[in-house]
């Protein structure tokens, strides 16, 4: 489910998806920032097994509204309200397994739709800038389904552990994740991202989903990390990497999810591994509390100091630049001037 009509400009072809963007970009994209927070600021309620995925049933609009408020901000890159949905979580709550994929299918068509709004909002308007800063400017924008770990749909906060117990293994996890995968690359995204991956043994079960059901878009793998060294279970972040590096349908491989003041050296023990293009988009900082499952307030920092950091994430590797959890469209504007600035300064 493309962009459709006259107003629509199209996505780049799966085999060049990254490079033809960063070509338009000027060597740096911008990736989306916080959506279940962002939802949560508005007014939704999360405190649900479901997270951001509950709003696929409460209120679509609110997500298309949240994709569009980003798109105004400068992303090139949306990711889909998915992140917490599974056919497992969605069976819980009593949906059939029919029901159960056709929500997974809603939250690319939600993201879908609202690239096609702005692409029209861009034909109406007369500037690329508007006068209340927001930006309606003609670019390719990608879609990109988003796939939590086994961790998220167990909402307990073992995403950010990677402690599945000892019984875990790699065919549960690509059996856990199999169909909704297929499900949602069949949905009509211009990629798959894998999230906040919090082991090896997850990055294993991806890299190899891809290949086995035969997934004909492109993907991006990023890890987080809670000491700036390793991933958050404690496994090498160079050896998760090269999982993502030897995978040829994975085109960009980084860290999100994860205090800004780590990227750095982060970015720079990626790079040891892959040649691919680096992801980053960070949270803001903040500190979550898994018990009362709540971030902790006024742990973070600041979108002036959040976009400070950002020419240096640049300057030692990175190709792609947005926000994770607790960041807003302020912050992405934020960004999206200081890329922008920064491709017009001379060299």
């Amino acid at each position: 489910m493309g962009p459709v009509g006259t107003t629509s400009v199209s996505p780049p072809s799966s085999s060049s998806l990254l490079s033809d963007l960063l070509r338009e970009s000027g060597g740096v994209a911008v990736v989306d920032g916080g959506l279940a927070t962002e939802l949560e600021r508005h007014g939704a309620d999360l405190n649900d097994p479901l997270w951001s995925a509950k709003c696929l049933l409460t209120s679509p609009q609110l997500i298309r509204s949240v994709h569009l408020d980003y798109l105004e901000a400068g992303a090139d890159i949306i990711i889909t309200a998915s992140y917490q949905a599974t056919i497992q979580g969605f069976k819980a709550k009593g949906f059939s397994q029919e029901e159960s994929e056709n929500l997974l299918r809603k939250s690319v068509a939600i993201a879908c739709e609202a690239r096609d709004v702005y692409y029209s909002r861009c034909i109406e308007s007369s500037s690329d800038h508007i006068a209340d800063g927001r930006i309606l400017k003609h670019r390719p924008i990608i879609v990109a389904a988003s796939v939590g770990s086994y961790g998220a749909y167990l909402a307990d906060g073992s995403e950010y552990s990677g402690d599945y117990g000892d019984a875990m293994d790699l065919e549960f996890l690509k059996n856990f994740h199999r169909r909704r995968v297929k499900v949602l690359a069949d949905s009509g995204p211009d990629l798959v991202a894998f999230e906040t991956v919090p082991n090896k043994l997850e990055a294993e079960a991806f890299a190899q989903l891809l290949e086995e059901e035969d997934i004909n878009i492109p993907a991006w793998m990023s890890f987080n990390s809670k000491d700036g060294v390793d991933v958050v279970s404690g496994d090498s972040l160079p050896e998760c990497v090269a999982i993502a590096q030897l995978c040829k349908k994975i085109v960009a491989v980084g860290i999100n999810c994860t205090p800004p003041r780590f990227i750095r050296d982060l970015i720079l023990s990626v790079k040891t591994v892959t040649t691919k293009p680096i992801l980053i988009y960070p949270n803001s900082g903040e500190s979550y509390d898994a018990d009362r499952k709540e971030w902790v307030q006024n742990t973070g920092v600041s979108d002036t100091d959040f976009v400070s950091y950002v020419n240096k994430w640049c300057e030692v590797g990175a190709s792609l630049v947005g926000g994770c959890c607790r960041t807003t469209p302020n912050t992405i504007r934020a960004i999206y001037r200081t890329l922008s600035s920064r491709s017009s300064a001379p060299s």
